[in-house]
């Protein structure tokens, strides 16, 4: 049986839209409660059974090397939130803001002939099940031997945000896709179904990824990618039973923070 064992994690992006936190930060390092988002990222991955993990990082994110190093602080506190049973982690940089299918592609060796995980550095998940979202796509791909992109249903108001996807509802909460429309106005949206950044992939996307042209800032992007992939391939799509917490906006981190220290006793109102 297939088993899914490589993540990777996209930590390179300017995180220009939480500046002036991200003058000397990453985005990724700015804490949600006690921990660093990039921490509950890698959480998420060690707890799909993914053991092999690539950061891609950028230029100003030594931060995020740094905290997956053994600390001399590691020996004076009781809890090390985890860090310690956490696989070894690899980093390679990316060179160029060239986008997010470009950061994908500087995993192209590390790859190599496996299936693979993609998990954004910003983005947060807590499962509705037992099993984590991310073991929820990798099921799937498992059985069919097909990429699939998590999935949620946006909000008509929230669609222009969302790469939306055009397919049929194949069994459950499983999509077969033909098309996906990057931030259309709502009344052209081809489905209520929004894209979420996360996806288990085969290593054939390299391919088509090398075929796609730069599009908005010289940027090369993994949606463009995956259109390619739908008109000659199956690209399956898994409707997600949890919840997403983007932190890509001040407004998103504040939010999620609140989020999570009212539902933490530690914080939460008494």
């Amino acid at each position: 049986m297939m088993r899914i064992r490589k993540a990777v994690i996209p930590a390179a992006g300017l995180g220009t839209r939480l500046y002036p936190m991200t003058r000397a930060q990453p985005k990724e390092m700015l804490p949600v409660l006690d921990k660093p988002v990039i921490h509950y990222v890698v959480e998420e991955a060690v707890n799909s059974g993914l053991d092999e993990i690539l950061v891609i990082v950028g230029r100003g994110k030594e931060a995020i090397i740094n905290y997956f190093d053994k600390s001399s602080m590691d020996d004076k506190v009781k809890d090390d939130y985890g860090l310690s049973s956490f696989p070894n982690i690899l980093f390679v940089r990316q060179k160029e803001q060239l986008g997010f299918a470009d950061a994908v592609r500087c995993a192209r060796s590390f790859v190599g002939d496996d299936p693979f995980v993609v998990l954004a550095g910003d983005t947060i998940y807590r499962s509705g099940r037992k099993e984590t979202v991310t073991s929820q796509l990798t099921s799937v791909l498992v059985k069919r031997h097909e990429p699939v992109i998590g999935l949620e249903k946006v909000p008509k108001e929230l669609i222009r945000n969302y790469g939306i996807i055009d397919g049929s509802k194949e069994d459950g909460r499983i999509w077969k896709i033909r098309d996906m429309v990057e931030k259309p106005d709502p009344g052209d949206a081809p489905s209520n179904m929004g894209a979420i950044g996360l996806y288990a992939l085969t290593p054939d996307i390299f391919d088509f990824i090398d075929r796609i042209k730069p599009g908005k800032n010289c940027e090369y992007q993994l949606t463009d990618a995956l259109r390619l992939l739908a008109k000659e391939k199956t690209l399956l799509g898994y409707e997600i039973e949890g919840k997403r917490y983007d932190i890509g906006t001040k407004e998103l981190w504040v939010s999620t923070f609140m989020e999570f220290a009212r539902s933490d006793p530690r914080f939460g109102r008494r």
